[in-house]
Formats: structure tokens, C-alpha cells, sequence
């Protein structure tokens, strides 16, 4: 990382997000010793100005943020964590610094996008997803209109977890006639969000 720490008299600051949900979770403050002890140990380490010292978010309780990328942004005086916080990211209790929930999953289905796309672009003998898109629209479409009707089935009974796990078929295999399709999922969400500013 190219950071310039004299910019910033020695500290710059450190937004933290959630890797998974993207939710912002703090900003602390680093300097190149906390920098070194994030890349070193892979647990977010700020340089605390009110104790004077290196602290790692979760030395006390337990509530480490385990990094999954860094970045720098493009002056090269503020850096973006991404990471997994293992609990409450405050010293509140909260889950985030700033009084928000952080239990929404649904920024994995960009994640899943990613890996569908992977599968179509760079297809494996092994891989299920590769195997929908080898044999074609028509087969795939076919797919989801079983796992529709799945769907519609455990909806007329009270089985939560049969009723889950069919919604979850049915998801993933509408993600991967979209990709099939070559169209994205912000396209749906586009024609959502006009229907809904009308």
C-alpha cells in the first residue's frame, strides 16, 4: 500500500466495513505501526489517541475484526478495512459505531453473483452451476419453473425449513438464468425502483 502518513502528521484514518453485508462498522485511526500489526496479524489494529498506543479492535473483548482486504483510497491518505467482525464491533454493544443493525445477509447474493458468473465464464466438469448453464436456456428455464412450483408447494404447508430451503433453490436457480440471459440483477432492481417512484 502507497500511504502517505506524513500528509496526516502520522495518523490516517481507517473506515472499516463489513466485508459481507457492507455495512460501515467504525473509523479508528492508524499509523504505520498499526498498519504493519493489521497486515502482520490479519486483526484490525488502530493507533488509539486517547491511550496513546496500538490497540487491536477486540484485545479486551474478544470482539476481534479479522481483515479480509485493505485498500487505500485515491490520495493515498485514508485506508478502507474490509472485515469480519467476530461481535458487537462497539463498545455498546452495538454492531456498529454508529447505532446501526448489521444482520442483513443480503449483500451475499452479489458474492453468489460473482461465482455464478465465474462458472459460466470458466466452466467445470465438477461444478453444478457450469453443468445448468452446458445445458442451455431452455433446460435452465425449465429448472426454474420446477423450483417455482417446489416453492408454491411448501408454501401450503407449515414446514419453515422445507419452505427455506426450496426458496433458496428457487433463488439461486433465477441468478443463474439471469447470468445465462446475460442480463444482471440491477436490471431487475432498476425496473423495481421505477415501478415504485410511480
Amino acid at each position: 500500500m502507497n500511504i502517505d502518513f506524513k500528509k496526516m502528521e502520522g495518523l490516517i484514518p481507517a473506515v472499516v466495513q463489513d466485508a459481507f453485508t457492507g455495512k460501515v462498522l467504525m473509523l479508528g485511526y492508524m499509523n504505520e505501526a498499526a498498519l504493519a500489526k493489521t497486515e502482520k496479524s490479519g486483526r484490525v489494529t488502530f493507533f488509539s489517541r486517547s491511550k496513546n498506543r496500538l490497540w487491536t479492535k477486540g484485545e479486551t473483548s474478544g470482539n476481534f475484526l479479522e481483515v479480509v482486504s485493505m485498500q487505500e483510497d485515491c490520495d493515498g491518505d485514508a485506508i478502507l478495512v474490509k472485515a469480519k467482525p467476530l461481535g458487537p464491533v462497539c463498545h455498546t454493544g452495538a454492531d456498529t459505531c454508529f447505532e446501526e443493525s448489521n444482520s442483513s445477509q443480503t449483500a451475499f447474493i452479489d458474492q453468489l453473483r460473482g461465482i455464478i458468473k465465474e462458472r459460466k465464464e470458466n466452466p467445470s466438469a465438477a461444478s453444478y452451476t457450469s453443468s445448468l448453464f452446458a445445458k442451455g436456456i431452455n433446460k435452465l428455464a425449465q429448472k426454474v419453473g420446477e423450483e417455482a412450483v417446489e416453492l408454491v408447494i411448501e408454501a401450503k404447508d407449515d414446514n419453515k425449513e422445507l419452505f427455506l430451503g426450496e426458496a433458496a433453490d428457487l433463488l439461486f436457480h433465477y441468478l443463474v438464468l439471469l447470468e445465462a440471459k446475460n442480463y444482471s440483477l440491477d436490471e431487475v432492481v432498476a425496473v423495481l425502483k421505477q415501478r415504485h417512484s410511480k
